[in-house]
């Protein structure tokens, strides 16, 4: 089984929205997340601000070790990063980042959010290009995926357009055109797009487990029924809802992490990382949340 959790945050007990990249030079695996200081004595819900992104390694996907935190700031303060979202460009050799930035630390879900954009060589030292905003002052969440044409889309949530996953398109990473929106039939956060048994997929968190979209084209999207990683799961920790999940393929198969919260009622801000395996059944994804088979990613 695949271990639960995957992977706790040993600084501040609060792992969140984990993406997983490999790295090109050395093969090895790296989960980028939202460190949220879950362990600290705060006000409100300031544990979730005044974050850094967190980094672990691992050289199989099944065993993880802590490797610190990137340095963004590019101006004064104690600020927030969320989210981060990582490609590799092969032509330009060069690793895009785009992170969710907030100034400062909140008590309450407020605040000014764009997308700030870095490019590294190696993973672990940022160069900061700029901001994306898309005219909107609360855009966060992004993720990226790069079209048949060569094009590459992004997906985000925009709060000022009641909360939906709105799309931009990038020929070079650097420059960005709004497309609009991809869907808005109830309100979400956290989109991921990913191919997987002949379909590509966006799941996005609804608060309810995660919402799927089937689509042909990348364009137009239809919900399935069902959500997946609803309510709890049976395995150790897994005991909430999954939440802003990310896909990560490797040797045909595809692996959701996602992150939950072990203790609701004891210590409600604590948060870990969690991953299963996803399979297409008769046109449906399907996450094997409670029986997914081991993991031993191959190092190359």
């Amino acid at each position: 089984m695949i271990p639960s959790p995957l992977y706790r945050d040993p600084i501040y007990n609060g792992a969140a929205d984990p993406m997983i990249i490999r790295k090109e030079e050395n093969g090895k695996y790296y989960m980028f997340y939202t460190q949220r200081r879950a362990n600290q004595q705060v006000v409100g819900v300031s544990f979730a601000y005044g974050t850094a992104i967190g980094v672990a390694e691992s050289d199989n996907g099944r065993d993880w070790h802590y490797r610190g935190a990137l340095e963004l700031d590019f101006e004064f303060g104690h600020n927030t990063f969320w989210a981060p979202e990582i490609v590799y460009d092969e032509e330009g050799r060069l690793y895009h980042m785009y992170v969710t930035y907030i100034q400062g630390i909140y008590t309450r879900w407020e605040g000014v959010a764009t997308l700030e954009h870095y490019t590294s060589a190696d993973l672990f030292h940022w160069e900061h290009i700029g901001s994306l905003s898309f005219g909107s002052s609360r855009i966060i969440d992004p993720a990226i995926y790069r079209l048949p044409d060569g094009t590459w889309r992004m997906w985000y949530k925009d709060e000022r357009q009641n909360s939906c996953t709105c799309c931009a398109d990038s020929r070079d990473l650097f420059n960005w055109e709004y497309r609009g929106v991809a869907a808005d039939d109830c309100c979400q956060e956290g989109p991921n797009v990913f191919a997987l048994g002949g379909y590509y997929w966006m799941i996005a968190d609804v608060w309810d487990g995660l919402a799927v979209y089937r689509s042909e084209d990348l364009t137009v999207f239809t919900r399935q029924e069902e959500n997946i990683l609803r309510g709890s799961g049976t395995r150790d920790t897994d005991r909430s809802n999954g939440s802003h999940a990310d896909v990560f393929a490797v040797d045909g198969k595809a692996y959701i992490v996602y992150f939950t919260y072990p203790c609701p009622d004891t210590a409600p801000t604590v948060s870990v990382v969690q991953m299963a395996e996803l399979r297409v059944e008769d046109g449906r994804l399907v996450c094997l949340r409670d029986d997914s088979p081991d993991v031993e990613w191959p190092r190359r």
